[in-house]
């Protein structure tokens, strides 16, 4: 567990991009949250969901039901690690809001953001519980439960990986919600993270580990309920075989987040190999900075990002569409947009490294 919180504190002190954090941070937010929504059974190639958000960022409606749903996971998490500052309690209300900003989209309108009052479980039939593989507590349970959990989160009675990974699968097992459990549950991980100062400003994609241990995952949450003392064997046991699965996934996605981030730093480096001089702080040299955050982009959205004129923009995306590091393309409106498309490759090439047991 030592290790591990080294490796992600080393990791968030560490991840630069060519001093361009915001950059990265936003390219492993979105792994992450894709990899959440793949355990769920949501599965979006790179490309697919870089363009539903890139037509979303231009105002127009994302008509892919998959790629909304997982959009709305990047964006539930994202306002959760936001919301949670160094220190800061993590509450009821805040996990209830990480809920309707997931769910809302899914079509779960008035229930989004709202904890169950029906008797839910996993598996077996849809009809009653007799045969299901995990019954979690009854609705009644739920209120006394998410108090104790959020007072548990907002402590600093064990150290920060420890604490995540206890708090994630307490909140499995309570499963307070008619469904976005994992989600909400996965992003509780990064709350606590952030809340406990080891990620300040980068999101280890630990949930594209669990979903390569999908077997080890289940077994690890499983193991921490029991029935008996907490001092017996079976829970000192369940509670190693979680610690030790959970301190594994974070270890890994540090080390391939680690080789992610020196892959996109080669590639900037060639980049600017390409276009030859230019000044410091020229819009061409802050546009590849910002492009591993901004795969797919617009004219009009490098103006704002950069906070340049439009002329500047226009000119900028010439010199790198020139020097083949931008490929231009056009959306359904006809909008011309430009891929950096060996970015999207080293992004998809991640989802493929660490979905590789």
């Amino acid at each position: 567990m030592a290790d591990a919180e080294r490796a992600i504190s080393q990791l968030d002190r560490d991840a630069r991009a060519l001093a361009d954090t915001e950059a990265l941070a936003r390219l492993l937010l979105r792994a992450e949250s894709v990899s959440s929504s793949k355990i769920e059974g949501l599965e979006i190639g790179a490309r697919r969901l870089l363009q539903a958000d890139a037509a979303r960022a231009q105002g127009s409606d994302v008509k892919d039901v998959t790629a909304a749903e997982i959009l709305a996971n990047v964006d539930a998490m994202n306002f959760a690690i936001r919301a949670v500052g160094p220190g800061q309690p993590i509450t009821l209300g805040l996990l209830l809001n990480v809920h309707r900003r997931l769910m809302k989209p899914a079509g779960f309108g008035a229930a989004a953001g709202k904890v169950r009052d029906k008797q839910n479980w996993i598996g077996g039939s849809s009809y009653n519980p007799c045969s299901a593989s995990f019954v979690p507590p009854p609705a009644g349970m739920l209120a006394n439960l998410l108090e104790d959990l959020c007072a548990y989160c907002s402590t600093d009675s064990a150290p920060a990986v420890v604490q995540a990974a206890v708090a994630h699968a307490q909140f499995e097992a309570i499963h307070p919600f008619p469904d976005g459990n994992g989600r909400v549950g996965r992003t509780l991980i990064h709350m606590v993270l952030r809340r406990r100062r080891l990620t300040t400003a980068i999101t280890p994609p630990i949930s594209l580990v669990l979903a390569t241990m999908a077997k080890e995952y289940v077994e690890g949450l499983n193991s921490m309920c029991y029935v008996g003392e907490p001092t017996s064997k079976k829970a000192v046991e369940g509670f190693n075989f979680w610690m030790g699965a959970f301190a594994s996934a974070c270890t890994r996605a540090v080390l391939d987040a680690g080789a992610f981030e020196r892959r996109i730093l080669e590639l900037q480096r060639r980049w600017r190999e390409r276009i030859g001089a230019v000044r410091s702080d020229s819009t061409v040299l802050r546009l590849i900075l910002a492009l591993p955050g901004l795969p797919i982009l617009t004219a009009s959205e490098v103006q704002t990002r950069l906070k340049c004129s439009l002329p500047a923009a226009l000119s900028a995306i010439g010199r790198l569409e020139s020097a083949n590091i931008l490929k231009p393309t056009k959306d359904r409106q006809r909008r011309q947009v430009y891929e950096a498309r060996e970015v999207i490759a080293i992004f998809t090439a991640l989802e493929r490294q660490l979905a590789s047991a």
